[in-house]
């Protein structure tokens, strides 16, 4: 029997291509750590799906590590994922599922976005950041934590560089979009705009984006565009996962996923809002699994009747890319 399984939790996309570098780059993960047991699966969009994902990580298998290869903590992160956790811990009680954060606002993402913007400073004309606007562009989410998560890094990178605007925008779901936020930069004096896309992979919203800056330049001829890749295949990405799993190994206080998402959970089932991937291969669970140990303990859940209090909503996106 295997000691442990990594699964590797993709979004999954309706551009095939999307899913098919997710597959590539865990097929470079494995490289990097020959002696991991490293398994994909995709919350929707793929015929691997959660549970599926799950049951093949479980079978023997003694502990699952689940690590989510996603930027953001919204309702895929805090309700989808546990919600098939839970499922695959009644069917195979003999294993140990533990769940990693989201990839997050955090330093090594920091250093790929740094990276990007001063790639494509190097591509201007006029290579003044004090002239330059700076545009961080997601996919936008209903849930303020992850939207707050972008404004964060935003926030970082005007810190660590010398642009003096550098503004958020989303493809959807939330505001402003990328339009505004070009428009607002050129009333301020703006002569160049970096579009900096906030994404992993490529994918429907991705190649949206692709136009939308064209269109823009259409709009605005005395501003020069630019937009950078998408994150992809990062030395900073495989780092970050490799320390989530790590951490999860050892037992590190940050190794789990923030208690913050059960409440959240609660309000989307009792309310019928339920998980996104519409996955039912595997039995849902009635009573809420989640125990409450120190805030960053590993995440090792056992199921208990008493459901928590409830004190906000947080209604469920339901963009795709």
């Amino acid at each position: 029997m295997t000691t442990e399984t990594i699964l590797l939790v993709g979004h999954g996309s309706r551009e095939a291509s999307g899913n098919e570098e997710i597959e590539r780059f865990a097929a470079q993960w494995r490289q990097r750590q020959p002696g991991w047991r490293i398994e994909v699966c995709f919350i929707e969009f793929s015929e691997i799906t959660l549970s599926e994902g799950l049951r093949r990580a479980a079978t023997d298998a003694r502990r699952v590590m689940v690590v989510p290869l996603i930027l953001n903590a919204a309702g895929h992160v805090k309700m989808d994922i546990p919600q098939a956790i839970d499922a695959a811990r009644l069917c195979f009680p003999q294993v140990q599922f533990l769940y990693a954060p989201h990839l997050s606002a955090c330093d090594h993402i920091l250093s790929v976005v740094k990276r990007r913007l001063k790639g494509a400073m190097q591509a201007l004309d006029m290579p003044d950041p004090t002239t330059t606007g700076v545009v961080i562009l997601g996919r936008g989410s209903s849930d303020r934590q992850a939207n707050g998560e972008m404004a964060k890094m935003a926030r970082w990178l005007m810190e660590e560089t010398d642009h003096e605007l550098v503004d958020l925008a989303f493809t959807g779901i939330t505001w402003p979009r990328l339009e505004k936020t070009v428009q607002r930069q050129s009333l301020l004096g703006m002569t160049q705009v970096v579009v900096l896309p906030y994404y992993l992979f490529n994918g429907t919203l991705v190649e949206r984006i692709t136009k939308q800056v064209a269109n823009l330049k259409a709009q605005y001829p005395a501003i020069r565009f630019t937009s950078t890749a998408y994150f992809g295949f990062e030395r900073e990405i495989f780092e970050l996962l490799e320390q989530r799993v790590n951490d999860l190994k050892r037992g590190a206080p940050e190794s789990r996923m923030p208690c913050d998402g059960c409440k959240y959970r609660e309000f989307g089932v009792e309310n019928g809002m339920g998980g996104h991937h519409h996955d039912d291969a595997l039995p849902h669970p009635h009573d809420h699994a989640h125990e409450h140990p120190h805030p960053h303990a590993p995440v090792i859940v056992q199921i208990h009747p008493q459901p928590h209090a409830h004190d906000h909503t947080h209604p469920h996106e339901h963009a795709h890319p």
